[in-house]
């Protein structure tokens, strides 16, 4: 195994819902706030996520903060701490899974109006400074969530939310 990187699971964990496609994987790049983290267990876990990447600086299990929020979704989430989110995309690259990542730029499209490769795994970023320049070039794909106040922004949590919901909603319809 891959010394950089170790899953962790627990017994008794059981496969997502089965949806139609392949269930999506999330990468977390630098996410600072360890209850940010744990709320992304939570989400994850309940849209059926097939993996959660905690990549650079996340927090994560034991973390209390992580475990507080996660309230339990992290024994049954599979999940790895990786030291690189460039390391994580290129091996999953490799194995087929494309990459989709969550930002506003340039080359960004609405999140609504794409059609999202299978298998997939999105990438959420920095809370403040978003998905690196570095990640960005290596995606597959960026999307945007709409915003229409002034800050531009929402929480990583949140935007994990919208977008994995989303993509189940789209797996459960067929769409």
């Amino acid at each position: 195994m891959n010394q950089s990187w170790q899953v962790h699971t627990r017994d008794g964990w059981k496969e997502p819902l089965s949806a139609g496609g392949h269930p999506p994987r999330v990468i977390l790049d630098n996410i600072r706030s360890a209850f940010n983290v744990g709320s992304v267990f939570r989400t994850c876990e309940a849209a059926g996520a097939a993996h959660l990447h905690l990549c650079g600086i996340c927090a994560y299990p034991p973390n209390a903060r992580v475990l507080k929020t996660a309230l339990g979704a992290d024994e049954v989430l599979p999940w790895t701490h990786e030291l690189s989110a460039a390391g994580t995309i290129e091996r999953l690259q490799a194995e087929g899974v494309r990459i989709v990542a969550v930002e506003l730029t340039d080359r960004s499209q609405d999140y609504q109006a794409v059609i999202y490769p299978d298998p997939v795994a999105f990438v959420f970023g920095h809370e403040v400074a978003g998905v690196a320049v570095p990640i960005l070039d290596r995606a597959d794909l960026v999307v945007q969530i709409p915003m229409m106040g002034h800050k531009n922004s929402l929480n990583v949590a949140t935007s994990v939310g919208v977008i994995l919901f989303d993509h189940l909603r789209r797996r459960l319809s067929g769409a």
